[in-house]
């Protein structure tokens, strides 16, 4: 019915930039709160930024002044811009969306915690 599909990710060195785009596809009424996870091996998966439908925004401590997340509501498409790139930021990026509400069967329904496939950015020293 719904799915979010990542695109941008890829091979940069030190100090270099990526921009992650993220769009969610089907009928989509509307998105409360789309955000960036990431996961590295053997780690857990964590939070990156998120950002609310009225543009708030939170990010972790580790990427905050570096990266910014924005979205266009109209197109349903949320966006990473990673700048100042550290070996460390090497992780599989995904996509999550909450509170998405999409026209079902003669209503409008919900579903939460939609994820991405992933998309692998990977940082050179």
């Amino acid at each position: 019915q719904v799915q979010l599909v990542e695109s941008g990710g890829g091979l940069v060195q030190a100090g270099g930039s990526l921009r992650l785009s993220c769009a969610a596809s089907g009928r989509i009424f509307s998105i409360a709160t789309m955000g960036w996870y990431r996961q590295a091996p053997g780690n857990q998966r964590e939070l990156v930024a998120t950002i609310t439908s009225d543009a708030n925004t939170n990010y972790a401590g580790s990427v905050k002044g570096r990266f910014t997340i924005s979205r266009d509501n109209a197109k349903n498409t949320v966006y990473l811009q990673m700048n100042s790139l550290k070996p460390e930021d090497t992780s599989v990026y995904y996509c999550n969306a909450q509170s998405l509400h999409y026209y079902g069967y003669l209503k409008v329904s919900e579903v939460n915690d939609v994820w991405g496939q992933g998309t692998q950015v990977t940082v050179s020293s």
